[in-house]
């Protein structure tokens, strides 16, 4: 049933008109409210019975899908984290993390404060299973109940979200995390609200980096200091895993330093795709082809969108800026990957400045000798590439930081290989 045919449900019960039942709906399932509570909050806001709900079935976490309508699970609390969000016109508080029992684990949203905290053990009862990320969550809401167990559930898993960076994913919430600021920037952003400013950058520990968005552009978040961040929540933005601290979030300065690697990880391209998208990552391969759009480009002056025949996707006809750039496939036997290379890094592989490649441009009276030159170089041989790893329907793309001819040694590499194949 569509939301269309929910919305007509509940005005013909209700007796009120459908267009305003409609947009209260839509309103609470872009919150992420699941369909029943939100067809209840409906129901109440207009003065109707709230419905009768599916008898909730105990179950153990491990056995929960999507499917499920209503659960009662016992288990322990990891985390809590807190966040607002804007729902029916006011703010308004929301209770989100992992729940554990000896079967696994899963994610909530409560939209209730039933005062539970990490290392609780509780039994929840009538909890609305919904589907997020393709894995099942539970939302607790009125109609939900939270009993505390005076017998610890026991999990293999650690209760309180202290994370390395490494470890963290998209859809994290609740977790601590400490580190040292690398960047940090202030601005103001635009959105449905109105501008906001906000603090960004990015953080390190020793396991590796993160971008990070302070909505609350905490002055105090500079460049060189080292922080303690109690209660932060995971996003995924431009395929990557970013650090988010709301209004909720504790932060502490640190009196010590935290070890930072300079080192990214290395790993190999198919195991990096495999994971998703990945902030700082090295891999090493070999250039199988640049593809067509490299060399010297024009970009939107707005939008930054590389231009085709003079149009940008988003604004038409525009005067371009011109650019450089490289789009190059690499490939290590596990995997491959397209290395974006900006204009510096394609300076450096053209062995000229943009100016010099526009003039050999102009000379011959054709864009691509640029791009062929950067082929001619670079076809069939091997490259160490770091950077920012995004993964999409469209495949994956590197955004280079960092871009070498490798100094591995091949045959130790292949030895390595063979012994991983033959183990």
């Amino acid at each position: 049933m569509n939301v269309d045919e929910h919305a007509e449900e509940l005005a013909s019960t209700l007796g009120v008109d459908k267009s305003e039942v409609k947009s209260d709906l839509e309103d609470l399932l872009s919150y992420s409210v699941p369909i029943d509570e939100a067809k209840q909050s409906i129901r109440r806001k207009h003065g109707g019975d709230s419905g009768e709900s599916t008898a909730p079935t105990a179950k153990g976490v491990s056995d929960i899908t999507p499917e499920d309508g209503n659960v009662t699970v016992t288990v322990k609390v990891l985390t809590v984290g807190r966040r607002s969000i804007r729902y029916q016109g006011e703010e308004q508080t929301i209770r989100e993390g992992e729940f554990a029992d000896a079967t696994g684990k899963i994610s909530y949203t409560s939209w209730e404060d039933f005062g539970f905290e990490p290392g609780d053990s509780v039994t929840i009862g009538n909890a609305n299973v919904r589907e997020w990320e393709g894995e099942p969550e539970l939302n607790l809401g009125q109609s939900s109940t939270v009993a505390v167990e005076t017998t610890p559930v026991e999990t293999p898993y650690e209760a309180g979200g202290d994370t390395d960076l490494v470890d963290l994913r998209a859809g994290d919430r609740g977790r601590n995390v400490e580190v040292q600021i690398l960047e940090s920037e202030e601005r103001v952003i635009s959105g449905r609200e109105g501008d906001t400013t906000i603090r960004s950058g990015v953080v390190a520990d020793e396991t590796g980096r993160l971008p990070f968005t302070d909505w609350g552009a905490r002055p105090e978040l500079r460049e060189g200091e080292t922080f303690r961040f109690e209660d932060v929540y995971v996003r995924e933005f431009r395929g990557v895993p970013q650090v988010n601290l709301s209004e909720f979030t504790t932060v502490t300065p640190l009196a010590r330093d935290v070890p930072v690697n300079d080192e990214a990880p290395r790993m190999r391209i198919g195991e990096a795709v495999a994971s998703g998208g990945m902030f700082d990552v090295e891999v090493v391969g070999n250039l199988l082809e640049v593809r067509d759009g490299s060399g010297l480009i024009e970009r939107c002056p707005d939008c930054g969108r590389v231009l085709q025949n003079g149009q940008c996707r988003t604004h038409g006809d525009v005067d371009g800026e011109d650019d450089m750039r490289v789009k190059a496939i690499l490939d290590d036997g596990s995997g491959t990957v397209t290395a974006v290379l900006g204009r510096e890094l394609t300076e450096q592989l053209y062995g000229g400045t943009m100016a010099e490649a526009m003039e050999a441009a102009r000379e011959a009276m054709d864009k691509e000798v640029v791009a062929d030159e950067i082929r001619r170089q670079v076809v069939g041989r091997e490259f160490r590439v770091r950077g920012n790893l995004s993964v999409d329907d469209y495949g994956a793309n590197l955004e280079a930081t960092e871009f070498a001819e490798s100094e591995d040694d091949p045959t130790e590499r292949a030895t390595a290989l063979l012994g991983e194949v033959t183990a």
